[in-house]
């Protein structure tokens, strides 16, 4: 009798393993209805450290289903210009809803979505934009993840310039950074 309770012990504990390691893989990153929040980073220089500029990126995020995550970034840049025929420190910030698709259920998370928004301040010309972005997530933690993302931004004053500004008028622009879902 005892070596069958043991046999069926071991059993259960066998046949436990697979739910086991499905759920260590599927712990990571967020669920429906849940949030994230995500702080980045990115910075230039020239070669003699004369002109550079840096900026910081916030995000907050509302996970619509699984994969799909919608919210709202804002950016604030700042930029000190040697030389510059206006002032040599320059301000700008953007401001912008996005919608992104991940994919994946395991640590590293590759994305693709969209973006809409305005960019106003100094050194740029008030406008709108829509963008393109891709980029990876990797949690570290249950919740915590290393960011890093590409956008391309095409920007225009009025519905008219969207058909050339995808040509004619864009920016790339590049994130590092930190998140939390919650």
């Amino acid at each position: 009798m005892n070596r069958i309770n043991t046999a069926a012990v071991t059993l259960v504990l066998l046949g436990a393993l697979p739910m086991a390691a499905s759920a260590q893989t599927s712990g990571f990153g967020p669920d429906e209805g849940e949030r994230e929040f995500s702080i980045s980073g990115t910075g230039s220089s020239d070669q003699d450290f004369d002109s550079g500029s840096f900026g910081l990126t916030g995000d907050l995020g509302w996970y619509l289903q699984d994969h799909v995550v919608a919210g709202v970034r804002q950016s604030v840049n700042y930029a000190s210009i040697e030389g510059a025929d206006l002032d040599d420190d320059f301000w700008n910030g953007t401001t912008r809803g996005y919608l992104n698709y991940q994919f994946g259920d395991d640590r590293t998370r590759p994305f693709v979505g969209g973006s809409l928004g305005g960019i106003y301040g100094d050194g740029v010309k008030d406008s709108g934009f829509a963008g393109l972005e891709t980029g990876i997530k990797y949690y570290v933690r249950d919740k915590t993840y290393f960011l890093g993302r590409v956008e391309y931004q095409f920007f225009f004053d009025n519905s008219d310039d969207v058909d050339d500004a995808f040509q004619d008028d864009g920016a790339w622009a590049y994130t590092v950074g930190l998140g939390y879902n919650f």
